[in-house]
């Protein structure tokens, strides 16, 4: 925690996701609905409609559809790091749903906080960060304001 009440932390990849290849984080969606419930009336219809093409897009991605007798539908994504996030999915339509697995699928299993830095490295150095002047000559080319010719 950090004075401002928020949690903050540098900047950082997952296991460095990206650096080879882009390996997806989310390992398991479970989608529990009620078969008779009128708040998983929108699940029923995207289960319908989209389950197939959202597990088509994402073959990394197990997909269980388990119908229970609850009062409440949800979704429930588990990550590779171990984090479990449950969406609760009462009265959403089926876009809402299919942008909601989307947001899901796109994130990492990290908690959401605010970020200190946009750069961060656990190796300094001590020549400081490095941008298109740094090796410049100041004899080449100086910014200086234009003159005007005075005939």
């Amino acid at each position: 925690m950090t004075a401002r009440g928020t949690p903050s932390r540098f900047l950082k990849s997952v296991l460095q996701n990206g650096v080879g290849r882009y390996v997806c984080q989310l390992k398991r969606i479970s989608i529990i609905f009620s078969k008779k419930g009128q708040g998983s009336l929108g699940i029923r219809d995207f289960i319908e409609e989209g389950v197939v093409d959202y597990a088509k897009k994402n073959p990394t991605t197990v997909v269980y559809v388990s119908p229970q007798p609850c009062r409440i539908p949800k979704i429930v994504a588990e990550y590779m790091n171990g984090t479990v996030r449950e969406e609760i999915v009462t009265n959403k339509t089926s876009p809402q749903i299919s942008e909601l697995l989307a947001k899901m699928t796109n994130q990492s299993g990290l908690d959401i906080i605010r970020i200190r830095k946009p750069f961060h490295t656990d190796s300094p150095s001590i020549q400081g960060q490095w941008h298109p002047f740094t090796n410049r000559p100041p004899s080449i080319d100086p910014i200086r304001p234009k003159k005007e010719d005075s005939q």
